[in-house]
């Protein structure tokens, strides 16, 4: 196949990946809105509440030995760590109707993940190189990894409960780069010929998926831990968040997710980056707008980690800082590459 084809088959399945996540997005919206309309009764609830927390007391610190399943009871066999917490749901057709959309959402996801694979595979090999060279190539890469994470994540730990999120930022990255920022599959400038590129991009790539993946779990711990303490007061909770792991679980879910992407985000930013740097502009580093917010990523969540392991902090503080990392990581993404000049700007995309 010739270069000119390989992109025209990359062009047609990227786009193809953006409405079939955009369509797993929308079946992970209406098994939320499922789930909003079967509300759990307040003494069933509560039980289910105090159930957890006792669990969760007996097996402190099993959040951090990879034990956990945070999934819904009914997707698995019974674990060991505060997944075990859990309860199964409450029986009838609107939690049938939930499981089938959540099942629906993530076969579809898994069918655009394989779309998505293949249009990052055809784009580099119409342009004859690893497909990261502009801001169209690394916002699909970038989107890609994201993907990739969930899944993995959702086989490892069953995150299925996470799609909705998932599947709407990667759709919106990929709507985004197909409609504002293509730019035509072309040859890489001498000064991004070198391996150590490849290593860079690839790290920055995979832990900005975990990041990704870690923020959108410490969003929804403050949910369901804010459902929690209205449970405990006397409150109802509706099926949809009954059926995420308990907030003490995803607490820990989200620490082993940004404790794997640290130390990647560390070798990829501030060592092949810098090794890569000297190559290219004679310098391991020079305050370019994009290493300064990179090493801005880097110091807020080295900041979540030094707080979890020293002063304790867990719950909601250490989930507000792993949303304003993620946040940072968002702005050095988007907002540093299209708005701000230096030598990684792609305001030309």
């Amino acid at each position: 196949m010739s270069a000119e084809t390989f992109a025209h088959v990359s062009n047609l399945v990227v786009p193809t990946a953006t409405v079939i996540y955009a369509l797993a997005m929308m079946s992970h919206a209406l098994e939320w809105a499922l789930g909003r309309a079967v509300v759990v009764k307040d003494a069933e609830a509560k039980q289910d509440v105090l159930v957890a927390t006792g669990a969760e007391a007996v097996t402190a610190g099993a959040a951090s030995t990879g034990t956990v399943s945070t999934g819904p009871a009914s997707t698995g066999p019974a674990s060991t760590g505060p997944a075990s917490a859990e309860v199964a749901e409450p029986a009838g057709p609107g939690t049938e109707r939930m499981e089938a959309a959540s099942r629906i959402g993530l076969t579809l996801t898994y069918l655009a993940f394989v779309l998505h694979l293949a249009g990052v595979v055809t784009r580099g090999l119409a342009a004859g190189r690893v497909p990261w060279g502009n801001m169209y190539e690394f916002s699909i890469t970038a989107s890609l990894a994201v993907a990739a994470v969930y899944l993995i994540f959702v086989q490892r730990y069953k995150l299925q409960w996470l799609g909705l999120g998932v599947t709407l930022v990667v759709a919106a990255v990929l709507g985004l780069a197909t409609l504002a920022l293509y730019t035509p599959a072309g040859p890489l400038v001498p000064a991004l010929h070198s391996y150590w590129l490849v290593i860079h991009v690839s790290a920055a790539a995979i832990s900005g998926g975990a990041f990704t993946i870690g923020g959108l779990v410490s969003v929804l711990y403050l949910v369901k831990a804010r459902a929690e303490r209205r449970v405990l007061a006397g409150g109802t909770m509706s099926a949809s968040l009954r059926r995420l792991p308990s907030a003490e679980a995803m607490d820990g879910t989200a620490y082993k997710v940004l404790a794997f992407a640290f130390p990647l985000w560390t070798f990829g930013v501030l060592v092949a980056g810098p090794i890569w740097a000297e190559y290219a502009w004679g310098r391991y580093w020079g305050w370019d707008p994009k290493e300064v917010w990179s090493l801005v990523t880097w110091v807020v969540y080295a900041a979540y980690l030094h707080a979890r392991a020293t002063a304790g902090w867990r719950g909601r503080n250490a989930a507000t800082i792993a949303i304003v990392g993620w946040f940072v990581f968002i702005f050095n993404f988007v907002g540093v590459n299209l708005l701000v000049s230096g030598m990684h700007s792609y305001a030309g995309v």
